[in-house]
């Protein structure tokens, strides 16, 4: 039976607030915390994997929609990091109690390193990070995974027009990519520099990920100052690790806590 409750919650004021979609299980510590990609949604499979082992575990999870995404508001075109990350902070604010194990999936990975170091500066807080399980973390894609790969002709046709559909395997309409999402990303960089979490990371990241190379991961793991971090690299695995022994491997990782 889904005893998860779905609600909503308000992001923003006047012309930028958007409505987020919510879905929340009760439950015991630590709880888990989906932090998604882009252009995927809540429903996804790994993400309805983890919340059926949250229900026979007695765990509570929380997971949401960013904006222009599943079942939230907002326009997917508006979309940046920052504008996710300000989401992902207020979900995780209001709807979360107790520490968590936040995990990310592609761009969710990079959000989940920006919101522990969202939390880690504030002073008290309902809920805490007891530990990261990021999988293929695409972090600062915008720049490293995009732009600089991006031909002289799409980089102009970005700054001219302000978008350029970007072919994608799991969408026929393909996906906008605006001058906005690349110009506000560089706000939120992290590769060039160190990286301080305060919790246990676990990576995941597959070998054959087409969308996000084996190395960039292998280059994220090097950024962690103090962090008790273990890299898994799975040979046959895809962008999406959503085989069966995949799930079973993100389980095993979000069960360590």
């Amino acid at each position: 039976m889904d005893d998860t409750c779905l609600k909503s919650l308000t992001v923003g004021t006047g012309p930028a607030a958007r409505l987020i979609a919510v879905r929340a299980r009760p439950g015991g510590a630590p709880g888990l915390f989906w932090l998604g990609g882009f252009k995927s949604d809540m429903r996804g499979n790994k993400a309805e994997a983890l919340d059926a082992w949250a229900g026979r575990n007695a765990r509570a999870m929380v997971r949401f929609d960013y904006s222009g995404h599943g079942e939230s508001g907002g326009a997917f075109a508006d979309g940046t990091i920052g504008r996710w990350l300000e989401e992902s902070v207020a979900v995780f604010r209001a709807c979360c109690q107790g520490p968590q194990v936040v995990i990310g999936s592609s761009m969710g990975g990079w959000i989940a390193l920006l919101l522990a170091r969202e939390l880690a500066r504030q002073t008290e807080a309902r809920a805490t990070i007891a530990g990261l399980v990021l999988i293929a973390p695409a972090v600062d894609f915008t720049d490293e995974l995009m732009w600089k790969r991006m031909s002289p002709e799409v980089r102009r046709q970005i700054a001219e027009t302000g978008s350029w559909t970007r072919p994608s395997a799991y969408d026929p309409a393909g996906y906008p990519i605006t001058r906005g999402l690349i110009e506000e990303g560089r706000q939120h960089l992290l590769l060039g520099g160190m990286i301080e979490t305060g919790c246990p990371v676990r990576i995941l990241q597959g070998v054959q990920d087409a969308d996000v190379p084996w190395r960039h991961a292998v280059e994220l793991t090097t950024r962690f100052a103090r962090d008790d971090v273990v890299l898994t690299l799975v040979k046959d695995g895809d962008h999406r690790l959503s085989r069966p022994e995949d799930i079973e491997r993100l389980i095993a990782a979000v069960a360590e806590f």
